[in-house]
């Protein structure tokens, strides 16, 4: 039978502690969280590969060491209020749940809402709401959020998204137009305006259903 934690415990010390992730309480919350009770039986022994592993439809579960760095990047703190686009799963949404106060997940697949929904109740995972809807449009009704996190690349981040956005908070996302590489970005809002940074490079796959109308230039 595998040993899923060395598994994870050798997915933080050779993929995600290598490449700069180094915030204790992440580092934490990815050993505990149960990587291979995400994806179906027969890629439970990839679950832990430095690779986006498919959850059908085009969906995945991020490479590890994106995630954490994207989540390191947004400084995810005890009291914050998180949004994740793209639930896929859950995991993304049970690893942020022991990092904030209230995770809220929005999945576009009602079976993979109804899947998330299963596992993290699994999971005794509390704090973290799965919300089944369109990706682009956010969740307004429990905006604004100190930290809102893209679990899958984008070709730009929507407008509708950004202005959930709370002062002072953080948006983390793989920005990749087309043609062009992927690149992991900061967002912030401070004095009502955002500004952004790239942070690193990454080939992540954009999410389906963001496909957003052209024009908006950030």
């Amino acid at each position: 039978m595998p040993d899923y934690a060395a598994a994870r415990l050798n997915m933080v010390e050779s993929q995600v502690r290598p490449n700069k992730v180094t915030d204790p309480r992440l580092l934490e919350a990815l050993l505990e969280v149960p990587r291979e009770g995400f994806v179906s039986d027969q890629l439970r022994g990839v679950a832990y590969v430095d690779e986006d592993v498919p959850l059908g439809g085009g969906r995945f579960l991020m490479e590890p060491m994106v995630f954490a760095r994207l989540v390191q990047t947004a400084a995810v703190k005890p009291g914050d209020t998180v949004l994740e686009v793209g639930c896929g799963t859950g995991y993304g949404a049970a690893v942020l749940a022991r990092l904030a106060a209230r995770v809220v997940t929005l999945e576009s697949d009602p079976e993979l809402g109804r899947q998330a929904e299963a596992n993290l109740r699994r999971l005794g995972v509390s704090n973290a709401k799965v919300v089944v809807g369109p990706l682009a449009g956010g969740f307004a009704a429990a905006a604004p959020y100190a930290v809102i996190l893209f679990a899958g690349a984008v070709e730009r981040v929507p407008p509708s998204i950004t202005e959930q956005l709370a002062e002072g908070g953080r948006l983390v996302a793989v920005i990749a137009p087309a043609g062009e590489p992927g690149r992991a970005t900061l967002i912030t809002r401070v004095g009502g305006a955002l500004s952004r940074r790239v942070v690193f490079d990454a080939g992540t796959p954009v999410l389906p259903g963001l496909q957003l109308e052209p024009g908006f230039v950030f």
